[in-house]
């Protein structure tokens, strides 16, 4: 068996189907990786350009780059697991709960040190 016989099977997924839905897939799949990728990035700007001299970006926008990347974080894994479900790709499944893990990691500290810890009043051990 040549390897020119294996290739194209690993390429068309586990239905053996043809077209531009694979391809189509594997974009979508993609896009969504790399934006949540970008959530990083995304949340650190307001302090990357308070750095460099622009102190009205933190001050004016800072929340809306951190809920831009809260919402990259949470919803990309989401909707990659619901595109590798419906095209059937199983290594994105993977992939994208290996995301959602990750992501929930600083969601869940976000929501206890940000939301729930300050609201215990002073002296109380909540």
């Amino acid at each position: 068996m040549s390897s020119s016989e294996v290739a194209p099977e690993s390429r068309q997924g586990v239905r053996g189907s043809t077209g531009l839905a694979p391809a189509r897939a594997d974009r979508v799949i993609r896009a969504l990786s790399w934006w949540w990728a970008s959530a990083p990035l995304l949340l650190f700007t307001p302090a990357i350009a308070y750095a460099m001299g622009l102190p009205g970006v933190r001050r004016e926008a800072g929340w809306v780059f951190g809920l831009m990347a809260l919402v990259a974080a949470a919803l990309a894994p989401t909707a990659g697991l619901v595109v590798a479900q419906v095209w059937d790709r199983r290594e994105a499944r993977g992939r994208f709960l290996v995301m959602a893990a990750v992501s929930s990691v600083p969601i869940l500290f976000f929501l206890f040190f940000g939301v729930l810890f300050p609201e215990c009043p002073d002296g109380y051990h909540c």
